[in-house]
């Protein structure tokens, strides 16, 4: 990567380019599916303020998820690189296309990881000791499919930091409460990261990687995914029981029963096409559904 920082700011170009890669870079990391964590982290926000967490705390919260998801899914991509090369469903991104140099994506995952550590400073002492930890956790998941079929759970329990975090964040402690929610945000996580791994799974077969659909196959990872939702969505009312949550929550989570159901009624063993929808859109609609239904259940029931 040559990147001179001196020059930068006397050659327009230089910049336009830096812009450039910093755009190509956010396309890769997806920087807009940060939608699908960043409700649940919110929602554990709201659960630990009992209301509207404050202003400050919650920008500190946003931009430390921000950095987390970037950091990880570029990480990912990097470390993904040998076999995305291969891969004829990924064979077209930044990376393997040669769109950005590694350097480039290697200065990107320091940067995040710095968001996330400043954010975790600025919040409490605990949210900042945990923070070397996430970043662990979450590199960590990128090795996990070469020796487990179980990488899906850990990309789960990545994502479960999301409202576990947000909860630290706000009582700068951790109880019952968010490891419930994280357990539940796991098993979703896990349960349409299944569905997604379903469209690899012969290259999988050719690759010394790992995934419930190679070993069990694609029929019965269906059902893996299923049950998996099933008991989130039990977890989620034992929670909901738990924390006190009133009917709109419980109206809320009703719909996001539904919107599963439609999920695992879009694919098929026999017909996956419809994968990327069922994985990206219906997901992010149900994060930004259970969060914003408990939120008014907890702000109309006076609870903050």
């Amino acid at each position: 990567m040559r990147l001179n920082l001196r020059c930068i700011g006397e050659d327009p170009r230089r910049i336009w380019k830096l812009f450039k890669r910093i755009r190509i870079v956010l396309e890769m990391v997806k920087i807009e599916h940060t939608i699908f964590a960043l409700p649940f982290a919110f929602l554990g926000a709201f659960l630990a303020a009992r209301g509207l967490p404050g202003l400050r705390q919650t920008g500190w919260i946003v931009l430390a998820m921000i950095g987390a998801r970037s950091a990880a899914m570029a990480f990912n991509r990097l470390v993904d690189l040998p076999f995305d090369v291969r891969n004829p469903r990924t064979a077209g991104r930044a990376l393997p296309g040669k769109k950005i140099s590694k350097g480039f994506v290697i200065l990107f995952i320091a940067a995040s990881s710095a968001v996330l550590v400043l954010s975790a400073a600025m919040l409490n002492p605990l949210s900042l000791k945990l923070s070397p930890l996430a970043l662990g956790i979450l590199f960590f998941y990128s090795f996990t499919k070469r020796f487990t079929w179980l990488a899906h759970m850990f990309l789960g329990i990545c994502l479960a930091g999301a409202p576990i975090g947000a909860w630290i964040a706000i009582k700068g402690s951790v109880s019952a409460a968010p490891l419930i929610l994280g357990l539940a945000v796991a098993l979703w996580v896990a349960g349409f990261d299944i569905i997604y791994a379903c469209q690899d799974v012969e290259f999988d077969r050719k690759e010394p990687l790992f995934s419930i659909p190679k070993r069990f196959g694609i029929r019965a990872s269906l059902w893996i995914s299923g049950i998996l939702h099933g008991v989130m969505l039990g977890i989620l009312a034992y929670l909901f029981v738990l924390e006190g949550i009133g009917y709109v929550g419980f109206s809320g989570l009703l719909v996001v029963g539904l919107l599963l159901a439609y999920e695992h009624s879009l694919v098929r063993p026999g017909n996956l096409s419809r994968a990327n929808t069922a994985f990206f859109t219906i997901n992010g609609w149900i994060s930004i559904l259970l969060c914003v239904t408990t939120a008014i259940d907890i702000l109309s029931n006076g609870q903050g």
